[in-house]
């Protein structure tokens, strides 16, 4: 068993391209034992953004806390703590944060 604060977790800056002022904390990943799942908890500050970019596989995102806006393929909504987003396998996706966001 695994249990940390994800605030221990280390955080690395997102250097993808089109990526700003944003950080990635992997807390659960296949270093733990998870073949097939990755818990991460990103933190955008506001006016950043994750970069836009598509992956084979599903995307599910929950807002902890903070707004902005979940792009997913040619839509756009507005973000809030609580929000949850699914995105399809190969649909271009990102966040934009208006004010600070943590997501995971």
């Amino acid at each position: 068993m695994k249990h940390i604060h994800y605030m221990d977790q280390e955080p690395e800056v997102v250097d993808f391209d089109g990526a700003e002022k944003t950080v990635i904390r992997h807390i659960i990943t296949e270093k733990d034992g998870a073949p097939n799942f990755n818990l991460r908890v990103l933190t955008i500050e506001a006016g950043g953004k994750s970069p836009e970019h598509s992956h084979p596989w599903e995307h599910e995102f929950f807002v902890l806390k903070g707004q902005g806006i979940g792009i997913m393929g040619d839509k756009e909504e507005k973000l809030r703590p609580g929000d949850v987003i699914y995105c399809p396998p190969d649909v271009h996706h990102c966040i934009k944060a208006t004010e600070q966001m943590e997501v995971i």
